[in-house]
This record gives structure tokens, sequence and C-alpha cells, in this order.
């Protein structure tokens, strides 16, 4: 399966606005809890963290554990200040890494 990532970001907004940030990314998750059809157990592969820069400043940090859902949802809300870009990445098991950037325009 392939790693695809949703970022909802408005493109523009005005200096202190507060607007909300939406992400969706499919990822195969496995909670480590089941087993395949021989009984062996079926190794974790999650989501372990997610982590939302603006302008390379930390704005948004979140630590995953097996309840998280497949293919999460996550939504925050950002206080706007300059024009500038926000980074995403998602961090999981086995090396997992993955990064969109969105850029945000203050007006």
């Amino acid at each position: 399966m392939a790693t695809r990532a949703i970022v909802s970001v408005p493109a523009t907004a005005s200096r202190g606005q507060v607007v909300e940030i939406r992400t969706l990314i499919s990822h195969p998750m496995e909670t480590g809890y089941r087993v395949d059809s021989e009984g062996r157990p079926i190794e974790r592969n999650i989501l372990r963290r997610f982590t939302c820069r603006y302008e390379g400043v930390v704005v948004f940090e979140a630590e995953l554990h097996t309840a998280i859902a497949a293919n999460p949802l996550i939504s925050f809300y950002l206080l706007v200040g300059d024009t500038g870009t926000l980074d995403f990445r998602w961090d999981g098991d086995h090396g997992f890494m993955h990064a969109e950037s969105v850029p945000i325009r203050a007006g």
C-alpha cells in the first residue's frame, strides 16, 4: 500500500486568525495483537508520532499508540502569524517516515 497524505490548510488567512488544519494519512496499521492464518503473531506496524512545524517551530505534536485508527485523521487549530510553510511529519515503526509541506499566506 502506497502512503498517501491529504492535508487541508487554507491557502490564505488573516494574521491573528485561528484556522483549522486537517490531515489524513493512509498507512497499513497493525496492532501487533493479531495472528496470521498459521497462528504466528503479526508484527506491529503503527504510526508513532505526528509533528507539525510552522516556519520551523513545532505548533502541534502528538504521540500515537496502538489504539490509533488505521488511516488516522488528525485535526487541530493554528493561530496564523506571517506567511510561511507548514511542515507535517508522520513517523512510525520500522523506520516509516512521511513528510508533506504546505504554504499558508497571511493577509
